[in-house]
């Protein structure tokens, strides 16, 4: 009884009829189902059970604005009654950040500032996620590759919203990177800001500055005339010899009214030479100022006709610096009201538990995924068979 036992307990002491029924059921399972579904699905399930590295997920939101933009509604109303700012569709903006986020001049400052290397090259993780784990390429350009798949930025077209999100193999490095990102694209909007604000202030004090050097240059030219010249003000010094002329040419009248009134009395009053002389004397006087007036290149017509030219030159001048002034200060203005801010709204998330993987859901993905390709493979095979028979 103990050897009959023995022989059913143990299938390879079964007699050559007993082990030959055993193997041909083994040979009876479709080998195409092993392959296709149970022997996936055994590999996804020692490497999710076992293997697989947990991934811990940072997020933050923050959003860029700009004081005159308008708000969007929905969202943007209720951050902007929050922060007691008013939000708008600063997509193209948040583009921007996105961009820069996703360079890899932002992947150079942090592989220097955090070793990213080492973060997502350690031993601890598995290779098949681990950094050169596979490959060993331990390039930049790989980084760069493998930085954009653990690193996301979305931006939500109906709000100025951005998600950032970041992926690491402990919850430590995921807060680490994700905060110095943001740190980094607070640097960035601040850079935009001066670059703006020098941009817009620089043309305009260039203006300015050539402006002042016309202006000057218009009053030495005047100053330089005058001195030359010898003259303030053709026009008012012509009114003033005018006036002076006019006082004289009524001198000149009067005397010789008067001479004739003695000559019609006394022919021989020793007054009349006296007078005669007053007239010539009168005479010659309004003569020569009229010449200063209106007479030679001397004149002070001649010298009124390049010294409105002067004037006309500064005044121009001075209009042109006032109005450049004027510039100056709307562009100081429009600078600062033009400014970008990066403003978090929700800052980055110290994740206490892994999300990724989703272990039941990937080993069923793999029965899925194994159950499809073992029907389609079925069909297919017994489409050949068909159609050698």
């Amino acid at each position: 009884m103990s050897e009959i036992a023995n022989l059913e307990a143990d299938p390879l002491l079964l007699p050559p009829p007993a082990r030959r029924g055993l193997w041909a059921r083994l040979k009876g399972i479709d080998r195409l189902f092993v392959y296709a579904v149970v022997l996936p699905v055994a590999l996804a399930t020692i490497y999710y059970g076992f293997i697989a590295s947990d991934v811990f997920v940072s997020e933050s939101r923050f959003v860029v604005r700009g004081p005159k933009q308008q708000s969007a509604g929905g969202i943007a109303d209720l951050l902007s009654q929050a922060t007691g700012a008013s939000f708008g569709r600063s997509i193209e903006d948040s583009y921007s950040v996105a961009g820069f986020i996703t360079s890899r001049d932002a992947l150079r400052r942090l592989d220097e500032e955090l070793n990213l290397k080492r973060v997502y090259g350690s031993e601890d993780v598995d290779r098949l996620h681990r950094f050169a784990g596979l490959d060993g390429d331990d390039s930049l350009e790989a980084l760069y590759l493998y930085y954009l798949d653990h690193v996301s930025l979305t931006v939500d077209a109906s709000t100025p919203v951005s998600t950032l999100t970041v992926r690491a193999f402990t919850p430590e490095d995921a807060y680490r990177i994700n905060q110095r990102l943001l740190e980094m694209s607070e640097v960035l909007v601040n850079k935009l800001n001066e670059r703006g604000q020098n941009d817009m202030v620089s043309f305009a004090e260039s203006v300015v500055r050539e402006a002042e050097q016309r202006a000057r240059a218009a009053s030495v030219a005047l100053s330089e005339y005058r001195h030359r010249q010898s003259v303030f003000d053709p026009g008012q010094q012509s009114t003033l010899q005018l006036g002076q002329i006019s006082n004289l040419q009524g001198e000149l009248s009067a005397a010789r009214a008067r001479l004739a009134q003695i000559r019609n009395l006394a022919k021989d009053n020793p007054q009349i030479i006296a007078l005669q002389k007053m007239v010539e004397a009168t005479q010659s006087e309004i003569d020569a100022q009229s010449g200063k007036v209106t007479e030679g290149q001397a004149s002070l017509a001649a010298k009124a006709v390049e010294y409105e030219g002067l004037i006309l030159e500064q005044g121009l001048a001075d209009k042109q610096l006032e109005t450049a002034l004027a510039s100056l200060i709307q562009a100081r203005d429009d600078a600062q009201q033009k400014q970008l801010y990066l403003v978090r709204i929700g800052e980055p998330s110290k994740p206490d538990v892994a999300l990724e993987p989703r272990r039941i859901r990937d080993v069923l993905t793999a029965v899925i995924l194994g159950l499809i390709a073992w029907g389609i493979l079925s069909l297919l095979v017994a489409g050949v068979r068909e159609h050698r028979e």
